[in-house]
């Protein structure tokens, strides 16, 4: 696991760097960075919104005595969305805008309740039930 983990932050970042000089050649490296600009700034803008959309959520589930499950997965989302929209690069962008808005979310949802589901059933993760 630790191999996978280690080759995608070198993996990753390459292919970025890659594709944003790719861009800078193709269409100019002054549209390129305006573009890595504006994707930021509406992307911190979306992440703002929806972070305090989820904050709210979480709020009123414990507010009402629930757990705040389903909340709290959009919460998480949404945070790592807005950390991938403000670093510079194109596939950190698409996959950090995809965390930011709910339809495309939904995608990722399985995969995060399957990592949960994994880190329970090896005791990395314990759920306690209030009396």
């Amino acid at each position: 696991m630790m191999k996978w983990i280690i080759g995608l932050f070198i993996l990753i970042p390459a292919i970025e760097l890659y594709l944003l000089m790719l861009s800078g050649k193709t269409i100019g490296a002054g549209y390129t960075f305006l573009l890595i600009i504006a994707s930021g700034v509406i992307g911190g803008y979306f992440a703002k919104r929806q972070g305090l959309k989820a904050f709210r959520e979480v709020s009123e589930s414990v507010k009402n005595y629930q757990a705040p499950g389903e909340a709290a997965i959009n919460g998480i989302s949404i945070f790592i969305g807005a950390i991938l929209v403000v670093l510079p690069g194109f596939i950190s962008d698409i996959i950090g805008f995809m965390l930011l808005f709910a339809p495309t979310r939904n995608l990722f949802k399985p995969l995060v309740y399957r990592w949960i589901r994994k880190k329970m059933k090896n005791g990395q993760v314990i759920v306690m039930k209030s009396s």
